[in-house]
């Protein structure tokens, strides 16, 4: 989430901090593995996970949100739309923490909202993708 504040603050001239940010915080290949791939993952997909976002923050622009709300919300979205190893269930619990952890008071319930209407926004639209022939049976 740190990660994907900066580059919203920095755009692409973060990437080398990053590197030296990712490499200090952590000496596990498995955890610096991962938080690479869910950083890139949601900054290359941030126009999609903005979208998802903003249909679901309905009186809210993207760009009145703060940059760590934003970043929290964009990881969660990215995870809960391109990871479907991790449950739902945990992406929600986790950017609820990170909002207690990180942000305001009124954080954590307001990320709670947003992603649980992005979830049922990627519900539904699941569901209208299903072919009719698989839906009848």
């Amino acid at each position: 989430m740190q990660a994907l504040c900066q580059l919203d603050v920095q755009g692409s001239e973060a990437e080398a901090t990053l590197r030296i940010f990712f490499n200090e915080n952590t000496d596990d290949p498995m955890v610096l593995k991962l938080a690479e791939k869910w950083t890139y993952g949601a900054w290359e997909k941030v126009r999609a996970c903005d979208d998802l976002i903003a249909s679901a923050a309905i009186r809210w622009k993207l760009s009145r949100l703060s940059h760590v709300d934003r970043a929290i919300l964009r990881m969660a979205a990215y995870q809960l739309r391109y990871c479907e190893d991790i449950p739902p269930k945990v992406v929600i619990n986790e950017g609820i923490e990170m909002a207690k952890k990180f942000s305001t008071e009124q954080s954590p319930r307001f990320v709670n909202g947003v992603l649980d209407a992005v979830l049922k926004h990627l519900k539904q639209a699941a569901v209208e993708t299903i072919p009719k022939e698989e839906a009848d049976q």
